[in-house]
């Protein structure tokens, strides 16, 4: 649990659904605000964002993995995330040579990188909500998420498969994901 509960940010409302995970994720140094008294819940994230949280989630751990992607420079700041993510099997990137870094990260692609990163789970089922397609290559990871209290879905029926995975919405299912351990 966090230690203080005292809300830093403006733009998170004490009684946010995330608002128990901002705070845990500027604890453990997993994101910081957007600025000293911002967080930004509702902005977007990148994929070279979300796979920089989950890798600082792990403990921000050091590999030596060879990554030859054009578009990770050595010196980027997601750059040790992604050589870890790509090490642990939790990103192949969006194709041979490329990561796509900047693109936006769908809620989709954030689970799944969640449930490969906790060792990508067996699951019993598929998953209730009615936007997962059975075949889809996300279906398993949204179906532990949801097994394992990760996401409650954007509503009963739907996981919110194609939207933008938000600031709010990635550090709840790290901070649901851990509490789970």
């Amino acid at each position: 649990a966090p230690k203080s509960s005292t809300m830093p940010f403006a733009d998170v409302a004490e009684g946010a659904y995330y608002s128990q995970a901002v705070l845990w994720a500027v604890e453990n140094g997993i994101t910081k605000g957007t600025s000293e008294t911002m967080f930004s819940p509702d902005a977007t994230c990148s994929r070279a964002q979300i796979v920089t949280f989950l890798w600082r989630a792990a403990g921000s751990p050091v590999v030596n993995y060879a990554m030859d992607l054009s578009d990770v420079a050595g010196d980027a700041y997601y750059a040790e995330a992604v050589r870890w993510a790509l090490s642990e099997g939790i990103t192949t990137g969006t194709s041979a040579d490329q990561f796509s870094p900047d693109a936006t990260c769908t809620r989709e692609q954030a689970v799944t990188f969640l449930w490969r990163a906790a060792g990508s789970p067996a699951v019993s089922g598929g998953s209730a909500f009615e936007d997962v397609g059975a075949d889809a290559y996300y279906a398993r990871a949204v179906a532990w998420a949801a097994q394992n209290g990760v996401t409650n879905g954007i509503s009963q029926a739907l996981f919110g498969t194609g939207s933008d995975c938000t600031r709010a919405q990635i550090v709840t299912f790290l901070y649901r994901a851990q509490q789970g351990k």
